[in-house]
């Protein structure tokens, strides 16, 4: 099912992890294909910390921590994945038709974006045809050419001045954070700045 993913990212670097098989069952219906990831690759890293999986056990504990940065979203995500930039991907669970839409929630930008393909699509066509996009790939090799360090599993490149306090998007205004850090920082900055 995961082909065209397989053939651009491997089987990804990292172990699978405990699969917790009652959360990813009540997903499969509406996210086909998420069960068979994970399972094979949740917790895995891929093209040197480009993209990585959550493990199943992760999922519940990291749709917390966004859900706390983004209310607007609680109750209605499931995370599944994150990028570089600490970015998550989530399963859109809102009432709709046929399989759940993907979210893309970003930390540093205080903002999320619908992007409206189904998991395995999201997998196989958005991350292998689309990765300047959805991954920002070409600001990843840009920091890495300019001496950046590649994350650990815990951690994500982030804004020092985040983008909704119009910090600049660029390698100067980049550091290495604990990706919970991060989170913190930037949910409760976001959530002063809404307060006015």
């Amino acid at each position: 099912m995961f082909a065209h993913f397989r053939e651009k990212y491997g089987e990804g670097a990292g172990p699978s992890g405990e699969l917790n098989l009652s959360v990813l069952s009540s997903l499969e219906e509406r996210a086909t294909g998420i069960t068979e990831l994970l399972r094979s690759s949740g917790g895995a890293t891929f093209s040197n910390g480009l993209y990585r999986l959550h493990g199943s056990g992760d999922i519940a504990d990291w749709t917390k921590n966004v859900e706390m940065a983004f209310p607007e979203y609680r109750g209605v995500i499931v995370c599944f994945g994150y990028d570089w930039l600490g970015r998550h991907f989530a399963l859109d669970t809102r009432p709709s038709e046929g399989q759940w839409p993907i979210l893309l929630i970003e930390p540093g930008a205080g903002e999320a974006m619908q992007i409206p393909v189904s998991f395995a699509d999201f997998h196989n066509i958005e991350l292998v045809e689309y990765a300047s996009d959805a991954l920002a790939e070409p600001f990843f090799h840009e920091w890495l050419d300019a001496g950046g360090i590649t994350p650990k599993f815990t951690e994500c490149v982030g804004y020092q001045t985040p983008l909704f306090l119009s910090g600049p998007d660029t390698i100067e205004n980049l550091e290495i954070y604990d990706m919970d850090v991060y989170w913190h920082l930037c949910s409760e900055l976001r959530q002063k700045t809404a307060k006015g």
